[in-house]
């Protein structure tokens, strides 16, 4: 499988391994930068901070979760990770379980980037 790869605003991601009910992917988040504030109706994320700190948002509350230490993301849980480094940027793997990885499936409530729908 090639893997797809991806830059993106606030840093970058890879695909690692993908099947019908299933998405692996590495995220870097560059320092001081964070993705958007969103949330999925087709799948759960399982996030395993593998480089940094990631200062994570779950439906509002704000929690710190260090290198070597994982994160669960419900369907329908409104998300976001940040890193809030300066100087080293975030690495974690994010492993999507469901019925649909598209990025269409991505309900973005706020963005740094201008990326909702609408404003």
């Amino acid at each position: 499988m090639e893997q797809e790869f991806d830059e993106r605003p606030w840093g970058s991601y890879t695909v690692l391994d993908e099947g019908p009910d299933f998405k692996v992917k590495r995220l870097e988040v560059l320092p001081q930068k964070r993705l958007s504030y969103q949330r999925h109706g087709k799948r759960s994320e399982h996030w395993f901070i593998v480089r940094g700190t990631a200062k994570v948002t779950l439906n509002g509350v704000e929690m710190l979760v260090n290198s070597g230490e994982s994160v669960d993301i419900p369907v329908g849980t409104a998300h976001r990770v940040e890193n809030p480094e300066q100087g080293q940027t975030l690495v974690f793997i994010e492993t999507q379980t469901g019925t649909y990885f598209g990025e269409d499936d991505i309900e973005r409530i706020e963005d740094d980037f201008g990326r909702i729908e609408g404003s």
